[in-house]
């Protein structure tokens, strides 16, 4: 999608994935700080970490400690969070949904439930709820935002929130192809609310468990793969200076996804 983008804009760069462990994190983060970097893209399980490796912390990145993208400035290093202006404009855009008053629950507690979130708030949505498998890790997470109208549900409330919310946010990697549960859902089939529109964050497979089961319950549904090229196309933006070719970086999205069905969430 990047390199696509590159291309099309006549902007001397390249993108490349690389498969990094933990304890090559830091080392990693310190070298991006020199030329030829521009910067980088962080996936899960970094966003988090990665916070307290930059010298800066920018908008939503700030506010959720969490970091998806780096840009380097000088030996500087600024974090920032695409994740929410991505997650926005795929939802109003692409799915044609106003979060403005909106009941909303979200699944997962790490970097990308946290930019899901915060984006919600300041949206306006009514009221956002946090389930996550770990409810204490969901507790941290509300209690690290301080955002009115966010709040954790309990064990016994999680069905109940599902049930009766406007929106449904999968921000797990569960039913990511390739990953530790590509055939699961992320809740209980009986937890689908009765109407409501159903997003999923994962991009690979595009037609994720989850969103094969809300469509077969009659629900609107919307793919995660809108997110990426969207958040992307800001990332570029922020690297380079220059307005991001968003229809090339679409056509070369799509054609990944569908010839290397393998993937991950954002």
């Amino acid at each position: 999608m990047h390199n696509a983008a590159f291309r099309a804009s006549g902007f001397p760069g390249w993108y490349e994935a690389i498969d990094l462990p933990p304890e090559a994190l830091p080392t990693f983060v310190a070298a991006v700080r020199q030329p030829p970097w521009l910067g980088v893209n962080v996936t899960i399980p970094y966003k988090e970490q990665v916070a307290q490796l930059v010298d800066e912390l920018v908008g939503e990145a700030a506010r959720a400690r969490a970091v998806n993208t780096i840009v380097r400035r000088g030996s500087q290093l600024i974090g920032y969070n695409t994740d929410s202006a991505g997650f926005l404009r795929a939802l109003r855009e692409d799915a044609g949904f106003e979060p403005r008053g909106c009941a909303a629950v979200i699944l997962g507690a790490g970097g990308a439930a946290r930019a899901c979130a915060i984006a919600l708030a300041q949206a306006g949505a009514r009221h956002v709820t946090i389930i996550n498998r770990s409810p204490e890790r969901a507790a941290r997470l509300v209690a690290e935002l301080e955002l009115p109208g966010v709040t954790v549900a309990s064990a016994e409330a999680a069905a109940a929130a599902c049930q009766a919310a406007d929106l449904v946010v999968n921000a797990t990697a569960v039913g990511m192809a390739g990953g530790p549960a590509p055939a699961a859902l992320p809740i209980p089939l009986g937890w689908l609310p009765r109407s409501a529109l159903v997003y999923d964050l994962v991009y690979r497979p595009m037609e994720t468990p989850l969103l094969v089961a809300a469509r077969q319950a009659g629900l609107a549904t919307l793919g995660g793969l809108a997110m990426l090229i969207y958040q992307g196309a800001v990332a570029f933006e922020l690297w380079t200076g220059q307005e991001a070719p968003l229809a090339q970086m679409r056509a070369a999205a799509m054609a990944m996804v569908e010839e290397t069905p393998e993937c991950s969430v954002s």
